[in-house]
């Protein structure tokens, strides 16, 4: 077998176990994209049956399109991987009938010749005629060997006929999935068509009342001012006492180093000035940046972070200092990243929230029912932190979830995995 042959067969398998790995991977992500169009669909459902908000009953449906646009382009690319994969097999069978065909034209030559040379006194004339013993010693082998050959032909007549069977029946099984893929491609394209029309007849529907929905949009915005404005005044206060906790301990351990100017510099800062255990923590919750876990078990982000515009009315827009994910009813909030609790904040009757502390970071987990951490306690990445409260007006279970550095605001998506 010649060397170009060798690397055509080995970039064939190549090719061919790529595919197939992402094949797996591909169908791993359109499982998971189609449970979130489930959640979505039911969401959708309880608050069409509880005469919900009409506004988030177009978000939820936003959220419904991107999902399926996105089941769409992972189909797409399922069939694209599966026509490299029928390309290369293709070339594996072309590749095998021309090696059969060879090989059953040597071995039909090799036959004629036997049939011609068949007779036993042939043979025999053939060994007698040898001039010497050590010829007709040579010639019998070559009779042997001949002989061998013919079998070993035979059965690699048999082998290349087998693998290709093989390989007709893996192309003949991958074209039959294109086609299933192709279809069901088709189906959700009319599905997505629908979708639209549905969220143009909400959206239509929001249309009718743009003051009362600027007013919902005012009265959210402060809602929000003001939590942000308590959550700013407590990281404050936490900053405060952290750095009147390490003045003390620098003066207590260099009475005579540390000038008064030092301490007041320590404690008045806006930062925390991080003692070497307070420097590691913070280095590892920033070497981790990208890679935390979600906040919640199961979810998806309902509002990012930043200004973001009304669905229906561009011009009105909304300011999240965080991200809100929604999620199950009845779902908890969990801590990203190992932490101390700096706070637990009671923003209103029904509406708690926790603040963690990792060095000079803070993560925050808002609107919660109920809390399951006090002040002071040292957390666990992904530890239950409390039960995320269920709006009764919408019918939705959200979790605002923050990240701040000091007092600086992080956008969470850079932060967590997979956002």
């Amino acid at each position: 077998m010649s060397k170009k042959l060798l690397t055509i067969l080995f970039f064939c398998f190549a090719s061919q176990l790529w595919c197939q790995i992402t094949q797996e991977q591909l169908e791993e992500r359109k499982a998971k994209i189609q449970a979130e169009i489930k959640e979505k669909e039911d969401l959708l459902k309880s608050m069409k049956t509880k005469e919900k908000s009409v506004i988030n009953q177009l978000l939820i449906q936003k959220e419904k399109i991107v999902l399926k646009e996105k089941l769409i382009r992972t189909t797409e690319s399922q069939t694209k991987v599966l026509s490299n994969d029928i390309y290369v097999n293709q070339l594996k069978i072309n590749q095998l009938n021309r090696d059969l065909e060879k090989l059953r034209e040597d071995y039909a030559e090799m036959i004629r010749k036997s049939y011609k040379s068949r007779s036993e006194q042939s043979k025999l004339m053939f060994l007698l005629s040898s001039e010497n013993f050590f010829q007709a010693y040579k010639r019998i082998q070559y009779m042997k060997q001949y002989a061998s050959f013919r079998k070993m032909q035979a059965e690699e007549i048999k082998s290349k006929s087998e693998e290709l069977e093989v390989h007709n029946r893996v192309i003949s099984e991958q074209k039959t999935e294109k086609e299933k893929l192709i279809a069901e491609n088709e189906k959700e394209r009319k599905e997505l068509e629908k979708e639209k029309q549905e969220q143009e007849k909400i959206a239509n529907q929001i249309k009718k009342d743009k003051g009362k929905i600027a007013a919902e949009i005012k009265k959210k915005q402060q809602e929000t001012k003001r939590i942000d404005a308590q959550i700013q005044k407590l990281i404050r206060d936490a900053i405060a006492a952290a750095n009147k906790k390490t003045a003390a301990a620098k003066a207590k351990a260099n009475p005579k180093t540390t000038t008064a100017a030092d301490t007041k510099k320590t404690e008045t800062s806006a930062k925390i000035v991080l003692t070497p255990e307070g420097q590691l923590v913070a280095n590892n919750f920033r070497a981790n940046k990208g890679r935390l876990p979600w906040p919640v078990e199961k979810g998806a982000v309902s509002l990012p972070y930043g200004d973001q515009p009304h669905p229906v009315y561009k011009t009105l827009t909304v300011h999240n200092s965080g991200v809100e994910i929604s999620t199950e009813n009845g779902a908890n909030a969990r801590a990203v990243f190992n932490g101390e609790v700096a706070n637990v904040i009671v923003l209103s009757p029904v509406n708690k929230a926790v603040m963690i502390q990792h060095g000079d970071y803070f993560t925050v987990y808002q609107n919660l029912s109920s809390v399951s951490v006090s002040k002071g306690d040292k957390v666990s990445t992904k530890q239950s932190l409390g039960k995320i409260r269920t709006n009764g007006e919408t019918g939705k279970t959200v979790l605002k979830f923050m990240i701040l550095q000091n007092t600086t605001y992080n956008n969470p998506a850079s932060w967590l995995s997979n956002m």
